[in-house]
């Protein structure tokens, strides 16, 4: 008799645990690069686009964003770009070049920082196409500034 009430105690134990684990809100898990930040008000990456739809070259705006990573540079992770939906990109560099990414780094990032608009020019272009690994044919082609949407990051959070 003891056995049984022995393990109907472990099965109302085992059922308020699983209870009290629903309970509990699922944490995202980062690693952290630079400054350190947290997730809490991000915008998504519609929500951004609307405000740098609004900006002119030289306009700046402190902004915390989500985004997904569709490039990194291959020689130090210097820069990284966000795919922020419907054919935008946002090129981000690191402020005072005091962090770099992974240079396997995938997935989604949170970054904070200062969100602008700028002429890229040809030079700059080709730069990042070589540190991309591009060919030399590919490199070749680029002979148009670029109108860019970017971003000057003091902290990121890449989602593990």
């Amino acid at each position: 008799m003891a056995l049984v009430t022995l393990v109907f105690s472990c099965k109302n134990e085992t059922k308020a645990t699983e209870e009290k684990v629903e309970d509990v809100k699922q944490e995202i898990a980062y690693a952290s690069f630079g400054m350190e930040i947290n997730d809490a008000d991000a915008l998504s990456s519609e929500r951004m686009m609307v405000h740098y739809k609004d900006l002119k070259a030289g306009d700046t705006v402190n902004a915390k964003m989500k985004g997904k990573i569709v490039d990194v540079c291959s020689k130090k992770g210097c820069w990284m770009k966000l795919d922020m939906g419907d054919n935008n990109e946002v090129m981000v560099k690191f402020k005072d070049y005091g962090f770099f990414m992974p240079l396997n780094a995938e997935g989604e990032v949170v970054v904070n920082g200062k969100a602008f608009v700028t002429e890229t020019s040809v030079d700059e272009l080709r730069h990042y196409a070589e540190d991309a690994g591009k060919s030399e044919e590919e490199i070749a082609a680029i002979t148009a500034p670029k109108f860019e949407y970017q971003f000057l990051a003091d902290g990121v959070l890449l989602k593990q």
